[in-house]
């Protein structure tokens, strides 16, 4: 995920421009960090203490560019809506910067090769090639999210921030979540599993739910090489 793939991933949303500006200095005119082209993407979170624990998130996101790391900063929320709660936040790295975190860092990060191939992730606001180009640029990607509203159901944040795991495997999505997520944004999870295995030539990922707070994630496999297996 170089600077070039992170804004032409923000060139693929009709409504947004791509920013060719690098401005860390006072907003001028308007402009600021919520100012800028920015892209939506859905996907289904799962609290990494508890994998039953599982709901709906919208991201919408935006690129932060660094000398060292191209990252994705998003701001998380429980629906598209106006009046709709922010959840958390997330931040996407590239699997070469996930790499060289330190050992104890890695267990807050989780893998969204699972979440892309399996259909979890959709962008419902664009063109069927635009997305399908999205999703392989965040395929080996790493996430970093918190959920400051650890349950939207309660009428103020309470509680501890939860610490956020992707899905990585086939039969530990929630079916309820799914179902009502394909029927929100009218579409279905399972015909778009197989058109992105077939466009991006991988299996989906077969990784358990993690054992504890502490494990580290994989992308692949539960168990030896963590690489895919070309479908």
């Amino acid at each position: 995920m170089n600077r070039r793939e992170l804004f032409g991933a923000l060139g693929a949303v009709p409504v947004c421009g791509i920013a060719a500006a690098d401005d860390h200095g006072p907003a001028k005119g308007g402009d600021g960090p919520l100012a800028g082209p920015h892209l939506h993407f859905c996907g289904i979170h799962m609290a990494k203490k508890d994998p039953k624990f599982q709901l709906v998130t919208q991201h919408y996101c935006a690129a932060h560019t660094d000398p060292e790391c191209d990252v994705f900063q998003c701001v998380l929320f429980d629906g598209t809506g106006k009046n709709a709660k922010l959840l958390g936040v997330e931040y996407l790295i590239p699997d070469e910067a996930y790499r060289k975190l330190p050992d104890g860092e890695k267990k807050y990060w989780h893998a969204h090769t699972y979440e892309v191939l399996g259909g979890g992730l959709i962008a419902p606001g664009m063109k069927p090639d635009d997305e399908l180009k999205f999703m392989k640029t965040i395929l080996t990607t790493w996430g970093k999210a918190w959920h400051t509203w650890p349950d939207p159901k309660t009428a103020v944040p309470v509680g501890e921030p939860l610490l956020i795991w992707s899905l990585m495997g086939d039969g530990q999505a929630d079916p309820k979540v799914v179902a009502a997520r394909d029927k929100e944004f009218g579409c279905d999870t399972q015909k778009i599993r197989e058109a992105r295995i077939k466009a991006i030539g991988y299996e989906v990922p077969k990784v358990a739910p993690p054992r504890s707070v502490d494990d580290v994630g994989r992308q692949w496999a539960n168990e030896g090489p963590d690489e895919p297996k070309k479908k």
